[in-house]
Parts: structure tokens; C-alpha cells; sequence
């Protein structure tokens, strides 16, 4: 039992965890990232670039002091970095987010090593860091890994407006 609770608390410490400082942290190794295979039907997470970005999210050069959210569901998007340990623990829930929120909630990751700017615009300093965008309204940010149920509760209440 007292093992258990060890393991526990171990696992729910680690969960917090974030890579801080991203401009100085360097990659141990750099796997390629592969884009989306469409073949399938099924939801995947999307990849930005800058591009992308403000085509899909938030044209920051036109509208440099008004949110205008561009997308027609809201949207999450989780900051990461391939090096980033944490970030590695977020991955599996968010490919598992963009199959659960399909249709309701568009899941996006932006990698910080190849989109400084976008980091920077969002004043990003540790990842992994996620913002939740709703489709009326200011979007929230959230630095840190943290568990699926957290994620959850904040789409359900804060993207989706679903107050309990």
C-alpha cells in the first residue's frame, strides 16, 4: 500500500512538470515531424506554422489589438517542443482529445523551436503551454503538463462554455 502511494504521488508530482525557459534549453535529438496523414477519418492534432496560424486562429499582423478568433469550432492549442519531456507526457492526450472533441473542438500544436514568433506573440517562456480558445471570447492559457481530466474539465468549461 505504501508503494502504491508513493507511485502515486510520484506520477500526480510529475504531471505539474514544464520545461522552463525554452530559449535555453537545447534538443538531446530532433525527430522529424511527420504532418497528418489524411487517408484516414479520423481526428487527428494539427500542426501550425506561422502561416497557418493566423489563417486558422488569429491574423495578429491585421488585428494587432482585437482577438478575432478565425475558426468555425473552438480550438486548443498546446506549445511544445520535440526535446521537451513533459511535453512527450501531453502528446498522447491531445491525439486523444482531437479524436474525443471531433467536430466540436480542433486540437493544434505549435512546435516553439520552428515557430519562435508564434511563441513570442503569446509571451510562451516554459512549455508545454496550452491555450484554449473559445469560439466567442477571449482565449486561456495553461503552462505546464497537466492530466487528461484537467485538459477535460477546462475545454468542457471554459471552450465549450459547458459550466457545471
Amino acid at each position: 500500500m505504501k508503494k502504491l502511494s508513493i507511485i502515486g504521488i510520484i506520477a500526480f508530482s510529475l504531471s505539474f512538470i514544464s520545461c522552463g525557459n525554452i530559449q535555453g534549453n537545447q534538443p538531446d535529438e530532433k525527430p522529424a515531424i511527420t504532418e497528418n496523414n489524411n487517408d484516414t477519418n479520423e481526428a487527428q492534432v494539427e500542426y501550425l506554422t506561422y502561416e497557418s496560424f493566423k489563417e486558422k486562429v488569429w491574423d495578429f499582423e491585421a488585428n494587432p489589438n482585437d482577438w478575432k478568433y478565425e475558426g468555425d469550432v473552438p480550438c486548443v492549442i498546446d506549445f511544445y517542443a520535440d526535446w521537451c519531456k513533459p511535453c512527450k507526457m501531453v502528446a498522447p492526450i491531445m491525439d486523444k482529445m482531437a479524436k474525443e472533441y471531433d467536430g466540436k473542438v480542433k486540437i493544434y500544436k505549435i512546435d516553439t523551436d520552428k515557430e519562435k514568433k508564434l511563441a513570442g506573440v503569446f509571451g510562451i517562456r516554459s512549455i508545454p503551454t496550452v491555450l484554449f480558445v473559445p469560439q466567442e471570447g477571449r482565449p486561456a492559457m495553461q503552462a505546464g503538463a497537466l492530466p487528461e481530466s484537467e485538459y477535460k474539465r477546462i475545454i468542457e468549461e471554459t471552450v465549450l462554455n459547458n459550466k457545471k
